[in-house]
């Protein structure tokens, strides 16, 4: 068992999924998923943006994101707008029901972070968020001291 509990991709899957729960059951409340939430979040940050845009913020493939983005609608949260200039460019939108989750979706992830890095000091939470990014290739973060 040694060697497996030194490797890399079971550590970081055991240590995802412990993450991913943690979050899961507190954006349960809200009616939404992680990946929802990742949607949300892009939307509540640059507005209206390409379905192609989210892909990429988010580092998900299209066709999970449109999945993502059809259950969503679904639920009332985003709208999908036909570009006026491009009828073929479809636009996301947050809807006043998916704009009104902000603050309590954003005070869940906090908590989730806080009690996720509870044992960590501030140099070790700032090392550790530096090393999970340079391992995603997340140059936002890697490019930080």
């Amino acid at each position: 068992m040694e060697e497996l509990y030194q490797c890399i991709n079971f550590l970081l899957t055991v240590s995802q999924h412990a993450v991913f729960q943690n979050l899961h059951e507190r954006l349960d409340r809200f009616g939404i998923t992680p990946g929802q939430y990742a949607v949300l979040y892009c939307l509540w940050n640059k507005g209206e943006i390409t379905p192609k845009e989210i892909s990429q913020a988010v580092f998900l493939e299209m066709s999970t994101v449109s999945g993502v983005l059809d259950r969503m609608q679904k639920k009332g949260l985003i709208q999908r707008v036909v570009d006026p200039n491009d009828r073929r460019s479809v636009r996301v939108a947050a809807t006043a029901e998916g704009m009104a989750l902000q603050e309590g979706v954003m005070r869940a992830v906090e908590e989730m972070n806080q009690d996720v890095l509870r044992d960590f000091t501030p140099e070790e939470t700032q090392l550790l968020r530096r090393c999970l990014a340079r391992i995603g290739n997340v140059s936002a973060l890697t490019s930080e001291a």
